[in-house]
């Protein structure tokens, strides 16, 4: 069975940074494609980072350049390094694999304020 957990969300100052941790269990995420999302209050989930089976890494414009995601294979942990944060990177934040995704956790929440 397919868990996801999310952690490393808190309160951070603008232009502040966080790291973000996502363990897998029941998939492996080295053999799988896995996104990051967040959904901010009112608005949609949406993707705005993933990493492949390759290792090779893509992210949303809006966050380019300041949020990068990568994995731990032995630990089968995805991360999202989190900097310059901005006002409206105030979300949940929720990792799943993109091809057959799994029962999403509960997510880690950021809020970026001052």
């Amino acid at each position: 069975q397919v868990q996801l957990v999310e952690s490393g969300g808190g309160l951070v100052q603008p232009g502040g940074s966080l790291r973000l941790s996502c363990v897998a269990s029941g998939r492996i995420v080295s053999i799988n494609k896995v996104g990051w999302y967040r959904q901010a209050p009112g608005k949609q989930r949406e993707l705005v980072a993933q990493i492949a089976e390759s290792g090779g890494t893509n992210c949303a414009d809006s966050v380019k350049g300041r949020l990068t995601t990568s994995r731990v294979n032995a630990k089968n942990t995805v991360y999202l390094q989190m900097n310059s944060l901005k006002p409206e990177d105030t979300a949940v934040y929720y990792c799943n694999f993109l091809a057959r995704p799994g029962p999403w956790g509960q997510g880690t929440p950021v809020t970026v304020s001052s």
